[in-house]
């Protein structure tokens, strides 16, 4: 594909296919580098009842699907390669794939962030059947039930006082004997009556079939192994933002993320960025969504000041 394209997306998660909806119908014929494992972090969530206006909730894939759908109805086109690199120095961009150099006079950066996991085979199985990285997206499930969070950062406080509210007991298993998190958030968490700790441990296995029934722990000062039954786990060890791609084009900030100047804009004039990968606070579909309605509205912006 050689000639140069008004608009490339690349990625194709809630950010990125809404971008692509305005996008399209403001005439800009986008064109969205979906990647292999299209669909973001959707794709591996089972039920969906926090995204408007489906009153009996969705299942993740069918949400994305229908986002998807909705692109294509107004000529969005799709390329299935991941981005191996991108060249900002010139215009127009370069955004080199697994088999072709695109070139665009105007990009959205929506590559969103991924969960960070322990990688163990019984937690990959379970995940979406009892294994979560997101307590406002499935906390719900888990009303007036025992969870653990693992994690002892800010990311796992945050996940520890929302799931206070809902469920029976949480649990948190660090694997230090102190938390990292800020003090405020640990003495939050430290005054709720259903949350206790279980410190120097680390997960070895989540346990249970088609659904988790409970965890192998190990202390790891004494090597003990000891089960605990719970019905949800939630690793919350941080996210990962997907800019490996991007380093030394594009300002990013000490974690990866891209840094953000006046709400879409990044530190590359016609480079505009949506969704998780500059957002590690909100993390939600709904908000990732917002922010490729804006940066769409303000990538026609570009490009209509570049005809003038």
């Amino acid at each position: 594909m050689s000639q140069t394209e008004e608009l490339i997306i690349i990625g194709s998660g809630p950010a990125g296919l809404t971008a692509a909806i305005y996008a399209a119908r403001g005439g800009l014929n986008p064109l969205v580098v979906s990647g292999r494992e299209a669909g973001g972090q959707l794709m591996i969530t089972t039920d969906v009842d926090d995204f408007p206006g489906f009153s009996e909730g969705i299942q993740g894939p069918d949400l994305m699907a229908n986002m998807r759908k909705q692109a294509e109805r107004f000529k969005t086109c799709f390329t299935h390669e991941d981005v191996l690199s991108v060249d900002f120095s010139q215009k127009p961009f370069v955004i080199k794939t697994e088999t072709q150099n695109l070139k665009s006079q105007a990009v959205i950066i929506a590559t969103g962030a991924s969960a960070m996991w322990l990688n163990l085979p019984s937690e990959q199985r379970l995940i979406g059947k009892g294994v979560s990285s997101c307590a406002v997206c499935d906390g719900f499930f888990f009303k007036d039930k025992n969870v653990i969070v693992v994690g002892g950062g800010d990311t796992a406080m945050r996940e520890v006082n929302y799931l206070s509210k809902l469920c029976k007991q949480v649990t948190v298993v660090h694997r230090r004997d102190a938390l990292r998190a800020q003090k405020a958030l640990q003495e939050l968490v430290k005054s709720k009556s259903n949350v206790n700790f279980i410190w120097n441990s680390e997960v070895l296995e989540v346990l249970g079939q088609d659904k988790v029934t409970g965890v192998k722990l190990k202390n790891t000062q004494t090597g003990q192994i000891s089960q605990l039954q719970i019905d949800g786990v939630f690793i919350a060890i941080g996210h990962k933002p997907n800019t490996d791609f991007l380093k030394g084009q594009i300002e990013l900030d000490q974690k990866g993320y891209i840094v953000v100047h006046d709400e879409t804009k990044t530190s590359i004039e016609g480079v505009f960025v949506a969704g998780d990968v500059a957002d590690y606070h909100y993390r939600q579909a709904v908000t990732a969504a917002g922010a490729g309605c804006k940066a769409a509205f303000d990538a026609e912006e570009y490009l209509e000041n570049l005809t003038k």
